[in-house]
Parts: C-alpha cells; structure tokens; sequence
C-alpha cells in the first residue's frame, strides 16, 4: 500500500510540473508595439486566440505590412490568419481589429461592423493619432513587433575627467575669472 501511495503522490508531482512547463511555454505578453515612419507606439492586447496567435508569429520576427487609408481607419492584409471570434461593436479610435481573419484595421475614427478585437493605441488623441497613422494616405509601411526598439543601457563609465575651467552661474565658460561666484568641477567656489 505504501508504495501505492508514493506512485500516485509521484504521479501527481509530475502532472502538475508538466501543466507548469506548458503553461510557461505559452506566450502571456499583453502588449505589441507598431512603428511607422521611425515613430513607435504600444498597443494593448485583448487576451484571446487572434492576439496568442499574433504574439507567437511576432517571436519568430516582426511583421511589416502595407495599410491603405478607408477614411476611418487605415487596413490591409496582415499576411497571415488567425482565428477570428467577431462580434458586431462600435469600434472607437486607437481600436486594432481584425477583420476577415487575415486583415488588420486600425482606427482613428469610429466605425461600426463585426470584427475580431485585437487590441487598442492607448495616451494618443484623437489628433495625434490621425498623425501617427498617417489618415489620408497609402501605401503606409506599419511593423508590428514585440519589442519597442529602445535598447537597454547595458554599463556607464563613470570616469570624469577634471575640467580646470571656471564658468559664470549661467554657463558661459570665464578665462579669467575676478572676484565673484563660479562653477569649478560641478561646484559652486567663491574667488
């Protein structure tokens, strides 16, 4: 019986290590950044399959695509399709959708139809985001990715080299200082 119980609680022990595993294993990101024209911003992911299809697509490598201007929204093909769970809205500016399963929309006005919801531009106005999308035009180059393109600080040399100079209160380097209030090294002196 014993040995019964130490199979079943080995069992268990290894159930619940796999489920970990996979879950760990499953892409849990919530945001995706989209980039135009060198400008970047985020995008907030709803949690369904269209956007866990999304994210996995996008660890193998940004997408880049070509949106066109429809006077609402700018849209086209994304390249590839995911699975869709449309449901009619009235969709706001910022929305990401997806329409048709392979399409990608992005709103700077309001709209009405059934669509996928992927996810939502967020801190932009109504203003900078017609900017940002570039309303009105075409052949608009748009990349999605994973990462914002800022790169992490990786060390700083804090080796400062002694500046011999004498600068007035507001910055303006003095070569013959008089009497009065300077900056030497960073710091206030009194000559």
């Amino acid at each position: 019986m014993h040995k019964y119980l130490l199979f079943l609680a080995a069992m268990l022990f290894y159930s619940c290590s796999a489920d970990n595993e996979a879950k760990a294993e499953t892409p849990t990101m919530n945001k995706i950044y989209i980039t135009i024209d060198g400008q970047t911003q985020s995008v907030t992911l709803v949690d369904n399959d269209a956007t866990q299809e999304l994210v996995t697509a996008l660890q193998n490598a940004p997408i880049t695509v070509t949106l066109n201007d429809n006077n609402f929204e700018i849209w086209g093909s994304l390249g590839i399709s995911l699975t869709t769970k449309n449901e009619q809205m009235d969709t706001q500016p910022g929305d990401i959708v997806l329409y048709n399963g392979s399409n990608i929309c992005i709103f700077y006005a309001n709209n009405s139809w059934s669509y996928t919801r992927l996810g939502k531009i967020e801190g932009l106005s109504e203003s900078q985001l017609r900017t940002f999308l570039k309303a009105g035009e075409s052949n608009i180059r748009v990349t999605l990715s994973l990462t914002s393109g800022t790169t992490a600080i990786k060390s700083i040399n804090n080796i400062q080299k002694e500046d011999e100079a004498y600068y007035s209160l507001n910055g303006v380097r003095v070569s013959s200082p008089s009497k009065g209030i300077y900056i030497k090294n960073g710091k206030k002196i009194i000559l």
